[in-house]
């Protein structure tokens, strides 16, 4: 039994390529189980993400042009063979390993990948494209991911703006962000990721504006945080601990005037600022108030590659568990392989054993 990976990634391929050969969830199983009968696989799991396609599967025989099993996922293919890569037995599993683990992701130790690895394979498994080889390495490679994240640092420090903006709320306010009232200003990509990482930190309390109020409301309604007008913003400001100010705007948004009138109001109770706008949307003379906090994003990118810095002096020992880890697990493969051939041969049909004894006579 051959295990082998076939597949192209941002490392290889350009989002050009790559999106030649993107496979929307729903049609993992079609796509998967047409590539199953055509190629003559065992067992098959595919996946699709921004950054990658990969086929992962088991055949009884070798596989040589690993460039026709992607060319068949797309109408009126290109040549895909300088973009891709074939791994077989214990570089396949160890590439999988690599890939769950956020090792090979554009963002190293990233764990939407995990999510998304195992999404893939629950489909497969669901539509009984898997069997016994692919449960296996699949689940290892959900234990491997675990003991990474809880024996190295790989996954620790946000590497994006958006997840150091909430990571410096929490150093701010190290016992839960929970208690702590927040608002967004700006609703776009960069406030819709700030949102994200909020609520996986326990934020509850979290309102958002945006020149367009519809889209605030859309973000706002999306994880259950109250949108707020965009003329009521300084207003909403009166009762916030946090604000972050994340628009696309070319112009200062929040002048000294401005948090002057917030800060009497709320009665000189401390305010954190961040911008992470560019331009920057929040004066800089603002932290020259009492109790007003400015951070922006120059601040923000010192967290990030500091974080990165951490991140890669783990690399080293997360490759060595999973060298380690996929060894060990092919060892048990090719035993368990090798078990049933003998079985095979000691439990073959009397009359196949006659027909060699006839033959050899």
């Amino acid at each position: 039994m051959n295990l082998f990976v076939v597949g192209l990634n941002h490392k290889t391929a350009l989002v050009e390529v790559r999106e030649r050969l993107a496979v929307n969830s729903s049609d993992l199983v079609s796509r998967a189980r047409a590539l199953k009968l055509r190629e003559n696989l065992d067992e098959i799991v595919l996946l699709s993400t921004c950054n990658r396609v990969e086929i992962y599967a088991t055949s009884c025989r070798k596989i040589s042009r690993n460039n026709l099993l992607l060319r068949s996922l797309c109408t009126e293919p290109p040549d895909f063979s300088p973009y891709t890569y074939l791994y077989e037995n214990f570089d396949a599993a160890r590439h999988l390993f690599r890939v769950a683990s956020g090792l090979d992701s554009m963002v190293l130790g990233e764990t939407e990948i995990t999510g998304q690895v195992k999404k893939a394979y629950e489909i497969a498994q669901s539509a009984q494209l898997t069997g016994g080889t692919l449960n296996r390495v699949f689940q290892k490679a959900f234990q491997v991911v675990k003991e990474i994240r809880t024996r190295t640092g790989i996954g620790r420090g946000a590497t994006s703006v958006g997840g150091a903006a909430v990571e410096l709320a929490e150093k701010i306010f190290p016992r839960d962000l929970s208690n702590q009232s927040i608002i967004i200003i700006g609703a776009g990509q960069m406030g819709e990721a700030c949102f994200r990482h909020l609520i996986k930190r326990g934020a509850r309390s979290i309102l958002v504006s945006n020149r367009s109020f519809d889209r605030a409301v859309e973000l706002a309604a999306q994880f259950g945080g109250r949108a707020v007008r965009f003329e009521d913003r300084l207003a909403a400001m009166a009762d916030a601990d946090i604000v972050v100010a994340s628009t696309a705007c070319p112009k200062t948004l929040l002048h000294r005037a401005h948090i002057e009138h917030v800060m009497q109001t709320r009665r000189n109770r401390p305010l954190i600022l961040i911008d992470i706008s560019v331009p920057r949307n929040v004066a800089t003379d603002v932290q020259q108030l009492d109790n007003v906090y400015l951070y922006n994003i120059d601040d923000l990118n010192a967290i990030v590659c500091e974080n990165i810095r951490n991140r890669e002096q783990e690399v080293a020992l997360c490759n060595q568990l999973i060298e380690a880890r996929a060894a060990t697990l092919m060892e048990k493969l090719d035993s368990r392989n090798e078990q049933r051939h003998e079985k095979g041969l000691q439990f073959q049909p009397n009359w196949l054993s006659h027909g060699a004894a006839v033959g050899a006579a």
